[in-house]
């Protein structure tokens, strides 16, 4: 249920984001949900192949490479969602950011499970 809860929250932020941005469209909340779905996906499986990939290039920017690899993700669920629309790469990284900063704050409300007292 929490995984349920975590997702509709990150498609909240979706549509957040995209309503901010200008060059960013999301047609609707169903488009949003599979949106958060294919890029917590992405996240899950491609993110980890490109960072060891591309160790010595992040090194070498300390860290600023993830942001580009995030905005290639992201440029990479634009092209296989209809009705979600990324209008060049650097509008990408700007909604990477923003989504990034709003779905850590909106988990925050949705515990990861049962603390002890």
């Amino acid at each position: 249920m929490r995984i349920i809860v975590k997702l509709l929250l990150s498609a909240v932020a979706v549509i957040a984001t995209a309503y901010v941005l200008p060059n960013v469209h999301v047609d609707s909340f169903v488009t949003a949900v599979l949106v958060a779905a294919v890029l917590s996906l992405f996240q899950i499986f491609l993110k980890p192949v490109l960072v060891i990939l591309t160790i010595p290039v992040t090194i070498l920017t300390l860290g600023l490479f993830l942001w580009v690899i995030n905005a290639a993700l992201t440029l990479l669920a634009a092209n296989f969602i209809d009705g979600f629309q990324v209008d060049g790469f650097w509008w990408a990284v700007i909604f990477s950011f923003i989504l990034a900063v709003l779905v850590s704050i909106l988990h925050k409300i949705v515990p990861d499970g049962e603390r002890d007292s």
